[in-house]
């Protein structure tokens, strides 16, 4: 098999708001060719939808680059394990990105997926927010005391207590716990505190508790 038929490839996807603006990049390195990026904006969703658009368009890129062998590089630790077949796929609005995704992967002779750091996803990151950026406009550009990717709530009365399922609670205690033992290792910022808060918003999000904490 050439060399040439060899595909790595970077995505990236992200959400101002989840949901909010949302916008979808990748980029496939070729040996000995440039590099093919794109990247779009895609209206109002979720973070986890825009990450599995940018790996389906990506997927379909490289179909049509004549690529068989796919190494697929993405941040996002959910969607990675649930290509991976390590975690079930339980929100509906996910489910036909992700089938998608899956009948793409056969079209090809091997397809690995990888999770990566934010910073070894540096290019497709940089891709995802230049198109939230160019797609900003003055009356919706987000308050500076806002955290991106945190929605904007406003509660009154009684809170309302949402049960967390028993594999989400662990998701959650396993995202904890490596976080934990990074951090002690004597760098705070790797990993930083917004992909903790990201990874830990992906699982409350997959597991259905702020859809039922918001009615």
């Amino acid at each position: 098999m050439a060399e040439t038929d060899v595909l790595t490839i970077h995505t990236d996807g992200a959400a101002r708001g989840n949901p909010g603006p949302a916008a979808f990049a990748y980029v496939i390195a070729r040996p000995g060719q440039p590099p093919v990026e794109e990247h779009g904006c895609l209206g109002d969703t979720t973070n986890n939808v825009a990450e599995y658009t940018a790996v389906v368009k990506a997927l379909q890129r490289a179909r049509q680059l004549g690529g068989r062998r796919i190494h697929v590089h993405s941040d996002s630790e959910l969607m990675v394990k649930q290509m991976l077949g390590l975690y079930k796929v339980k929100h509906e609005g996910l489910r036909p990105l992700y089938e998608e995704a899956k009948n793409l992967c056969r079209e090809f002779d091997t397809v690995t997926f990888r999770h990566v750091r934010r910073e070894q996803n540096r290019r497709a990151d940089e891709l995802c927010n230049l198109a939230l950026d160019g797609a900003a406009s003055p009356k919706r550009k987000r308050p500076e005391s806002v955290t991106p990717h945190a929605p904007t709530t406003h509660v009154s009365g009684h809170r309302k207590m949402v049960a967390l399922p028993a594999h989400s609670r662990e998701e959650v205690l396993d995202c904890l716990r490596s976080v934990a033992c990074a951090w002690s290792a004597g760098n705070p910022n790797h990993p930083r505190p917004e992909e903790v808060w990201d990874q830990l918003w992906s699982i409350l999000e997959e597991a259905g508790v702020l859809k039922a904490a918001q009615r």
